[in-house]
């Protein structure tokens, strides 16, 4: 049986890194989960973290439910698969 995991658990503090648009002042951003920037305005988005080695997936409007834990070898095919289901 899989691990059943939620997106807090996913994200840990080896996800959170300082954002490229942060200066040498303390107002910075630091970013775990992040939305792509083709997502619009609509319900239909999913956010990704960087947690090597593997790839956190979980739903925006739900940022503390369900989340995916994905190593790299799935990645591609699970791109492929939302591109080919959601056509």
């Amino acid at each position: 049986m899989h691990k059943r995991y939620t997106a807090p658990e996913l994200a840990a503090d080896e996800a959170w890194f300082k954002s490229s648009y942060s200066n040498a002042g303390t107002n910075c951003l630091e970013v775990a989960w992040i939305k792509s920037s083709y997502s619009t305005g609509g319900q239909n988005c999913f956010e990704v973290a960087a947690l090597q080695p593997n790839i956190g997936v979980r739903d925006s409007k739900h940022p503390t439910g369900p989340a995916l834990l994905l190593p790299p070898s799935a990645w591609s095919p699970f791109l492929t698969h939302l591109r080919e289901t959601s056509a």
